[in-house]
């Protein structure tokens, strides 16, 4: 299969795993107009393309991400001159919802994504990685909320998403501090789902629950995230009544048969992509 070549990002595919890396490691993979943009294409081909079934965010280099390019930063007076006031906030506007969008395309593809987190995750790597399903560390991995040393408001996603991983006390803690959390406190807090000593033991371990989730119906593993996304932030019985609709059209299915006929058969399920 012919993979999707980007200026900004690494792209692998094998059994069933894409890996998605982060690829600017001379700038410790700080997120320009080109990386943003990527992001959300190499999420959209994921979700389309059957041989993918589960996804690994990773960077390359000694960091994970240091956040937003701040050349890129530093051009956003320029790019939304404009002579009235209005249209200067319009296109601002329009600015931070493209990047919003870019984030969101990893929740929007139906392919579970794990983050493998080392070194720096700063900023707009934390709306990156919040997005993500997992998000796993190793041990010199740093997390902060970064924005509030730039006078800046978090506007990409970590305000909106970090208080259902880690509540809404902590959430503020970090972003009105800035101040560092390392791998162990990220997973007393709930951040990450593990941690790892070293970069490459994460990247081992991340691959193995990466192959767990692969070696399962991909029919019912979308099913799990489309819910668990919808019911977040609705009430228990819109998510039941979601689920329920879902199941309704997708239960009887292939991938079921082929689930109960390997129990019975005491043999490892061969699911179709």
């Amino acid at each position: 299969m012919d993979l999707p070549v980007y200026t900004s990002l690494a792209l692998s595919l094998d059994q069933g795993i894409a890996e998605i890396r982060l690829n600017r490691p001379d700038k410790s993979n700080a997120i320009n107009d080109a990386m943003w943009r990527e992001i959300r294409q190499a999420c959209e081909w994921a979700d389309a393309t059957p041989a993918v079934r589960v996804v690994i965010l990773s960077g390359a280099g000694k960091n994970f991400c240091a956040g937003i390019d701040l050349a890129m930063l530093g051009s956003i007076r320029q790019r939304v001159a404009a002579p009235e006031p209005a249209q200067r906030r319009a296109a601002l506007r329009d600015i931070i919802g493209d990047l919003q969008d870019c984030l969101t395309a990893l929740e929007r593809c139906r392919k579970p994504v794990l983050a493998a987190i080392h070194g720096a995750c700063v900023g707009g790597a934390l709306d990156l990685v919040s997005a993500c399903d997992m998000r796993y560390a190793s041990a010199d991995a740093v997390f902060s909320i970064k924005e509030i040393d730039l006078a800046m408001v978090a506007d990409v996603g970590t305000l909106q998403r970090l208080p259902h991983l880690i509540g809404q006390g902590l959430t503020r803690e970090l972003a009105y501090t800035g101040r560092n959390v390392d791998a162990e406190e990220a997973l007393r807090l709930g951040l990450i789902n593990r941690h790892f000593a070293t970069a490459e033991e994460l990247m081992v371990g991340v691959r193995e629950i990466a192959a767990a989730i692969a070696s399962k119906s991909p029919q019912a593993i979308r099913g799990i995230k489309q819910v668990l996304n919808h019911s977040r932030d609705r009430s228990i019985d819109d998510g039941l009544a979601f689920v329920a609709e879902w199941n309704a059209d997708h239960l009887l299915s292939a991938d079921l048969d082929e689930a109960i006929a390997a129990q019975r058969e005491r043999r490892a399920p061969r699911f179709a992509d």
